[in-house]
């Protein structure tokens, strides 16, 4: 193993500095990285937008709990505090899936289960890999198309914003 896809968000204080701290967590097995994207805040939506980007990383030593305590490690270093469910944060590493592998465990679910909802992560996606597939789900192109107009216009690509 492994070949994994991360989602980063942030939306509060330095944005695209807090993105740039997950890319060198896992610079040495980033494969690509995505352009920055702002989008509106989703599940508790009076908050600050997000910065959103995908990183794709390949390391044949790791697995998906080493992917999770690589984006932990990450929020940590971001100042990222949980304290309410989809709030404001400094970092969020969501890991969207490792090659083929299915997680029920409640603290690991993969493939990621919003996934197929959440244009903020399928626009940066298709951006880096065209052909992708979700697991379980089929291609990430056909996911997004399935998913209402508004959700795919409010993914706004920041190309005045870069991720080294």
């Amino acid at each position: 193993m492994s070949r994994a896809l991360l989602s980063l968000g942030s939306n509060l204080g330095d944005r695209l500095g807090f993105l740039k701290i997950a890319v060198e967590a896992v610079r040495p097995a980033l494969v690509a990285v995505s352009g920055v994207y702002e989008t509106k805040a989703w599940g508790v939506e009076d908050q600050p937008d997000f910065l959103n980007a995908v990183c794709l990383v390949d390391d044949p030593a790791r697995d998906h709990w080493d992917w999770l305590r690589t984006g932990q490690a990450a929020e940590r270093a971001a100042g990222r505090v949980r304290e309410l469910r989809w709030g404001p944060r400094t970092l969020d590493v969501d890991i969207v899936t490792v090659d083929s592998v299915r997680s029920d465990d409640p603290e690991l679910l993969l493939p990621h289960p919003g996934t197929p909802d959440r244009a903020s992560v399928l626009v940066p996606w298709l951006e880096i890999e065209p052909g992708a597939t979700l697991p379980g789900h089929g291609p990430v192109a056909d996911l997004l198309a399935a998913l209402p107009e508004a959700d795919r216009a409010g993914v706004r690509l920041r190309p005045d914003l870069v991720l080294p």
